[in-house]
């Protein structure tokens, strides 16, 4: 398992609409494994190969599969500093507010130059424990009462970060027992899946039936705004979103509202807040899981969604599907996803891309 390049994946910061350092790590690392890469006008890189047969020849004509793993982490943006130097945050994405409280962050003033960063520490503007009455202590600050303080004096933060400049948490990768644990495995983990996976395809022989489409898409996680337009220039007949997904199998919570179960394989998303999954791509799926004796399960998610919602309404309609990895404690800085449920969803994707969805039938009987 390549975890030096997932670390350095979840460990590189982009926020929607600042993805630029998480794009060109990518695209270095696959350069060699697609014919044709390009960067599309939102800034998804887009990487094309095409078909081939099992003689390594290309095949004209083929059917067109997208894939697509989005490349954004939930952040901030600065959106204003106080005279004093603090800073105040813009959210891009969902956070819960809970999980905020003296945090380590770092500011991104330059796309193009990490030396350039800025570190400081993320609290809300709260009384501290040791001064504060119980009415306060039970009371949740809005995402509006937190700041950064940088240590510096003003005139240093003013010279230094401008409004607008990318804010991400900032801690590191780390194994704990079966698991990795780190911020932003939500989704750097499905653009790690999807590469060892074609990394996969190609040392296993390189042959696939459909034209890949593989594409890192930009602002899924304020609106799914990069698969949209993505979507509408591959014109794919099938969609393939890869994401996490909730694994709430933990303390407190019912089980009837566990969508997933840690360490008992990928996730095979039946529905969620954005899409319902084409039933005859599940079927499809859970066929080369059995075949291949790969650990899957099941998964429905009443709110939430994946770049599947966005490639699903367009071009006319696409058939889609979510393959998902359990993550546990999702959109913190220790989100957490078992080894084994990572090589299942890896496996299982580079299955699916060798064999094609073939000629399975559907619950409608309709050819594939």
């Amino acid at each position: 398992m390549n975890l030096t390049l997932l670390k350095t994946l979840c460990e590189t910061p982009g926020v929607p609409g600042r993805e630029h350092r998480v794009r060109k790590l990518i695209h270095a690392e696959v350069a060699d494994l697609f014919d044709d890469i390009s960067v599309d006008p939102m800034g998804s890189l887009v990487c094309v190969r095409r078909a081939r047969g099992r003689d390594g020849q290309t095949i004209e004509g083929a059917p067109r599969t997208m894939i697509a793993a989005h490349m954004d982490q939930i952040g901030f943006l600065v959106r204003h500093i106080e005279k004093d130097g603090w800073a105040r945050v813009q959210p891009v994405g969902g956070f819960d507010p809970r999980a905020l409280f003296a945090r380590r962050v770092r500011v991104c003033p330059d796309l193009a130059d990490p030396s350039r960063d800025l570190h400081g520490v993320l609290n809300p503007g709260v009384k501290p424990l040791h001064v504060s009455t119980p009415e306060d202590r039970a009371k949740v600050p809005e995402l509006s009462d937190f700041y950064i303080d940088f240590a510096l004096p003003a005139e240093q933060v003013v010279e230094r970060v401008r409004v607008g400049d990318m804010v991400v948490l900032d801690t590191e990768l780390m194994e704990v027992g079966e698991a990795i644990v780190s911020q932003a495995l939500d989704n750097r983990v499905a653009c790690w899946l999807v590469i060892e996976a074609v990394r996969k395809l190609v040392n296993d022989g390189g042959a696939h039936p459909a034209e890949l489409h593989v594409v890192f898409t930009v602002q899924e996680e304020v609106g799914l705004r990069g698969a949209l337009a993505s979507t509408s220039t591959v014109r794919p007949d099938i969609g393939i979103a890869v994401d996490t997904t909730l694994c709430i199998d933990t303390p407190g919570v019912p089980e009837q509202q566990r969508c997933t179960a840690f360490g008992e394989g990928v996730a095979l998303t039946v529905m969620d807040g954005s899409a319902i999954a084409d039933m005859r791509i599940l079927d499809r799926m859970e066929q080369l899981a059995v075949a291949h004796d790969i650990p899957h399960q099941r998964s429905l998610m009443s709110r939430g969604g994946t770049d599947s919602g966005g490639m699903q309404r367009q071009a006319g309609g696409v058939r889609t599907f979510t393959l998902s990895i359990p993550t546990r404690y999702i959109h913190t800085v220790t989100e957490m996803i078992h080894r084994s449920d990572m090589e299942a969803g890896r496996d299982l994707l580079a299955a699916y891309l060798a064999a094609g969805q073939g000629d399975a039938e559907g619950v409608d009987g309709a050819a594939a």
